[in-house]
């Protein structure tokens, strides 16, 4: 049987970890893509028990799964605008926080909210450079047609997403620059703003500027967002298997599927039933610059598993639904356990156990 373990008590130093970089922030945990591969609903339990109660989404099934498990008083907020009737019919359903990026959704929303004879609880989205949608901040006028023209959407908070690529943050400065314009022309036309928020996992842990009356937490939660050397982080998340079988190959027998090697002298090589069909060696792209993909190489040169307890080297590259493994000094055998990191987002055929 193929694993998934989400360890516990990482997760909850990870969650640790989060609130305090958060600070007064209130944090609204992300929990698309099944909870980053965790479990929704497995991974929510948990952030209650740490007291987080501000869960985002991506889908009216997310929120339907939240709720249906119990999570009724929980505030929910669908990260992504939408025009889809059904849709709208099934977050208003919910009481399911929604974001309006323009003013076709916002004029959606409001029409949704007035066939119901009710009130939508909203955010407004901005975009500051990533694109994926909102109102762009100079643009004061179509923001604010959101308060005056939709009588039935009632806005809670404002928010964007922020994307930070140097080192030094000044990419970062000029995004908040763009957000506090809209957040200011909003105030100033007489308007309340509720929660204000910008910060996904890399500007919480690292700019406290980006730390505004929300943050949202997603990837990091799990330890898998951008890392840098000293934040703190765990992470979470590993594979178990046992071992298919145990067998000696010669020197000079090739082994790997995309880029076999070459033996350099007998080995004795476990074969294990995962590979990167599961998600196995498969990471999060985090650039593509010449260093970046010398630094990805060298990472698989020295790609190992743990069988019982001791490290064995991946030989070769790692196959469609299966990888070999040189346990020449290993006393092991078919059956025992070989566990590796496992990225959860990627984890194909997997029973999911939280330990």
């Amino acid at each position: 049987m193929k694993t998934l373990v989400i360890e516990r008590e990482a997760l909850r130093h990870n969650i640790g970890v989060i609130k305090e970089r958060a600070g007064q922030a209130v944090i609204y945990a992300v929990l698309t893509g099944d909870g980053h591969g965790a479990g929704l609903v497995e991974l929510a339990r948990v952030l209650r028990e740490e007291g987080i109660g501000r869960f985002a989404v991506s889908e009216p099934a997310e929120a339907a799964a939240l709720r249906k498990a119990g999570f009724v008083e929980e505030e929910i907020l669908m990260l992504r605008p939408t025009v889809d009737r059904e849709e709208l019919a099934q977050l208003i359903e919910l009481d399911v926080v929604c974001t309006v990026g323009s003013s076709d959704t916002g004029m959606a929303l409001n029409a949704a909210a007035e066939e119901r004879s009710t009130v939508v609880e909203a955010h407004i989205q901005i975009d500051t450079g990533m694109g994926f949608g909102g109102f762009l901040a100079d643009e004061p006028e179509k923001i604010l047609s959101v308060y005056r023209n939709l009588p039935n959407v009632a806005i809670s908070g404002i928010c964007t997403q922020i994307q930070v690529r140097k080192k030094d943050g000044r990419d970062l400065t000029a995004q908040l620059e763009q957000f506090h314009r809209a957040v200011d022309a909003i105030r100033g036309a007489g308007f309340e703003t509720g929660t204000v928020h910008a910060a996904g996992s890399y500007a919480l842990l690292h700019w406290d500027e980006a730390r505004l009356d929300g943050v949202r937490a997603g990837s990091a939660l799990l330890g898998r967002c951008r890392r840098t050397r000293g934040d703190g982080l765990r992470r979470v998340g590993y594979g178990e298997v046992g071992i298919e079988e145990t067998r000696w190959l010669p020197k000079g027998h090739t082994v790997g599927g995309d880029s076999p090697v070459s033996l350099r002298r007998p080995t004795r090589v476990a074969v294990l039933p995962v590979g990167y069909q599961n998600g196995f060696g498969v990471a999060r792209a985090r650039g593509g610059g010449l260093w970046e993909q010398v630094r990805r190489w060298l990472a698989s040169r020295r790609r190992t598993v743990r069988v019982n307890g001791q490290k064995a080297r991946i030989l070769g590259s790692i196959g469609a639904i299966e990888t070999v493994v040189d346990v020449t000094d290993i006393k092991c055998a078919a059956g025992d356990p070989a566990v590796f990191d496992l990225d959860p987002l990627y984890a194909r055929g997997f029973v999911r156990e939280y330990r």
